[in-house]
């Protein structure tokens, strides 16, 4: 499990925080469902609430675990589900550091406990919750939220699944108090708590009709065709066509001189900063579209897998690319080629099976005191390009045509 800090401004004063609980939506400005990228931006329009950050991920296995954004200031984390990169799952795991407003009531904080009296007076009546004797753990639940109780060792035998009474009070007076508190999507009526029942929380679908990691599929040397929208984008296209296509890009910016050209005996120009090509940037699609600088059409296309752990993690969404090998025939056929298909979950010896070996990697450091992930791995074949990180996932792809 590697672990990214984002940021600490040294100084600065936090107190509890305030945040308003939407059961089976979200919490303050984090809505179950959102991008990855959206959360991160949340963040950095307000960096004296969260102004220290840790980043979870599994790095060897990145999409075996959720990718975890955690404030331990404020007690609480946010679960993305590592393939999608949307927020599926919100816990509050100390419940003294956040204090959480639902409509004009409050709990939770220093100074209002959230025990099982406060939270049952709060949001209700609800059916009787979920006993973990191996935990000694008692769940309440209400739709989309969850109240996790600790239940004392001496207590636990009064307790048994199935048959177990709301824990108001113990036989000593005092009430239990919360140890975690579960926000989750409450669409499919699951049950989400600790334990095993954390795996239970999925992502809310998405609206119909939404471009978020819509399927790009890719027929090699020709173009690329959007499933959603229905777009065709081949080489050779003009800036014209791709903005009648995709809409106005997210960014505009002159490319830098290949510093593979040396490899190039056909390629005597010489290296100056700057070439005339220039790219579109599609950060919403995970796309970037290289034009030539002196014809300005499409020689190239970077799809970007949006993976934590390499050096353009959060710039991009992953584009869910399927890329078709020239053997395949039309992507427009209705046959079943997911065993030759490439897409950003399959990792580098799937595609050498698929593809082929190439041979040895180009190494790239992208500069080793601004990347400390360390270098990834560049393998050629005709008309694409696969950058590999460390773990044998796919980075990025280039498409171009020879």
């Amino acid at each position: 499990m590697s672990q990214r800090p984002r940021r600490r401004c040294e100084g600065t004063a936090m107190g509890v925080i305030v945040l308003d609980l939407r059961p089976g939506l979200g919490i303050g400005p984090f809505s179950l469902g959102m991008p990855i990228c959206e959360a991160f931006a949340q963040i950095e329009q307000q960096p004296n609430i969260y102004d220290v950050v840790h980043v979870k991920y599994f790095d060897e296995e990145p999409l075996k675990l959720d990718i975890v954004i955690s404030f331990p200031d404020h007690g609480f984390h946010l679960r993305f589900d590592p393939w999608s990169q949307r927020l599926r799952l919100i816990e509050i795991y100390d419940i003294k550091r956040l204090q959480m407003r639902y409509s004009t009531s409050f709990i939770g904080g220093p100074s209002t406990l959230a025990t099982f009296v406060a939270v049952y007076a709060l949001f209700g009546p609800t059916f009787r919750g979920i006993y973990d004797k191996d935990r000694g753990v008692y769940t309440l639940f209400y739709p989309g939220l969850s109240f996790a109780f600790p239940i004392p060792s001496q207590y636990t035998d009064s307790y048994h699944e199935g048959e177990e009474e709301l824990p108001l009070e113990f036989p000593d007076g005092t009430t239990p108090v919360t140890c975690r508190v579960s926000i989750y999507d409450s669409s499919t009526e699951s049950k989400v708590g600790v334990g095993s029942l954390l795996d239970k929380a999925s992502v809310p679908p998405l609206r119909p009709g939404s471009l978020y990691m819509e399927e790009v599929h890719v027929k090699l040397g020709e173009e690329l065709w959007f499933t959603v929208g229905g777009q065709h984008i081949p080489f050779g296209a003009s800036p014209q066509d791709v903005w009648t296509e995709l809409g106005r890009p997210c960014g505009i910016h002159q490319k830098q001189v290949d510093q593979m050209v040396i490899h190039s005996a056909s390629d005597p120009r010489p290296r100056t900063t700057l070439c005339g090509d220039y790219f579109y940037n599609y950060f919403s699609r995970g796309l970037d579209i290289l034009f030539d600088g002196q014809t300005h059409k499409i020689k190239k296309f970077v799809l970007h897998t949006n993976y934590p752990g390499h050096a353009d993690f959060n710039l991009y969404i992953k584009c869910n690319f399927m890329i078709y090998g020239l053997d395949l025939g039309s992507f427009h056929q209705d046959v079943n080629t997911s065993k030759c298909c490439i897409t950003p979950s399959i990792k580098w010896e799937q595609v050498k099976e698929i593809l082929g070996d190439c041979g040895r990697a180009a190494i790239q450091t992208q500069g080793s005191a601004s990347n400390p992930f360390g270098p990834t791995f560049v393998y050629g074949y005709q008309n694409v390009a696969f950058e590999v990180m460390k773990n044998g996932y796919i980075a990025t792809v280039t498409l171009f045509r020879s």
